[in-house]
Parts: C-alpha cells; sequence; structure tokens
C-alpha cells in the first residue's frame, strides 16, 4: 500500500463520492510525473546540445509545476470544489501532453526524455481517468 493510498484511507470523511482508485493513481502519477520532468530538466541541461534542448526544458519545467500543484490539490480532501478539480486535472492533462511530445522528438537520442514522455502519458492517462470519474 501506498502513502497516498494510506492517507486516503485515513481521512476521516468521505471524499465526495470520488473514486478513490482513480483519485491514488492520479495523485500518484502527479507526483511521479513532476520527479520525472525535474530530471529530464537537469539531465537535458547536462547534455552537450544543450541550446537545442531549451524548448524541452522549458515544457519540463512547465509540466513540473503543473503536476506538483495537481497533486497538492488532489491531496486536500476536504471540501472538495469540483470546479477548480476539473480545471486543474484539464490543465495537468494539456501541460502533459505538450511535454510528452517534445520529449518525444528527443527520444531517440536522450534515454532520459524517453522515460519523460512516458511519464506524462501516464499522468495524462490517470488525469483523463479521473476527470471521466467525475461526470
Amino acid at each position: 500500500m501506498t502513502h497516498v493510498q494510506s492517507m486516503l484511507d485515513a481521512y476521516p470523511k468521505d471524499v465526495a463520492g470520488i473514486d478513490k482508485a482513480k483519485l491514488v493513481e492520479c495523485i500518484q502519477a502527479c507526483f511521479d510525473c513532476a520527479q520525472t520532468c525535474t530530471a529530464c530538466a537537469d539531465a537535458c541541461l547536462n547534455e552537450d546540445m544543450v541550446a537545442e534542448l531549451t524548448r524541452c526544458i522549458r515544457t519540463n519545467l512547465d509540466c513540473v509545476d503543473i503536476c506538483a500543484a495537481t497533486g497538492k490539490i488532489l491531496s486536500r480532501h476536504g471540501n472538495y470544489d469540483v470546479g477548480i478539480t476539473r480545471a486543474v486535472l484539464e490543465a495537468c492533462r494539456i501541460a502533459c501532453r505538450a511535454c510528452a511530445e517534445e520529449c518525444g522528438q528527443h527520444a531517440s537520442m536522450h534515454r532520459h526524455c524517453e522515460v519523460c514522455a512516458d511519464a506524462c502519458r501516464r499522468c495524462e492517462q490517470a488525469c483523463t481517468d479521473l476527470l471521466a470519474s467525475l461526470d
């Protein structure tokens, strides 16, 4: 059992009918993606061709901020505002899609970009799945 699941199970109130499995998966995917994008941006900065990776680095860092914020917001369960939840999930999907596409362009040359693109796709899907469960 993950800490995310343990904390959700320990929460003293109901989580407003949200699918707990999808919520746990999304929180984990957001924080995993934020960490992976941070590491990818750092790896890009250490490549010999760093000047050619500036867009990738910027996209990584944007994705880090949005994924971290989404993970934090989803981790607060009291008085869920479904409108805010939907908005951050949609922003996270968009950021992850953009980062996956950008890193995907460099994946054949840089393994860290391949790993990052995979993490972004996983997070995008987790956000999509949680959004669908909110309908």
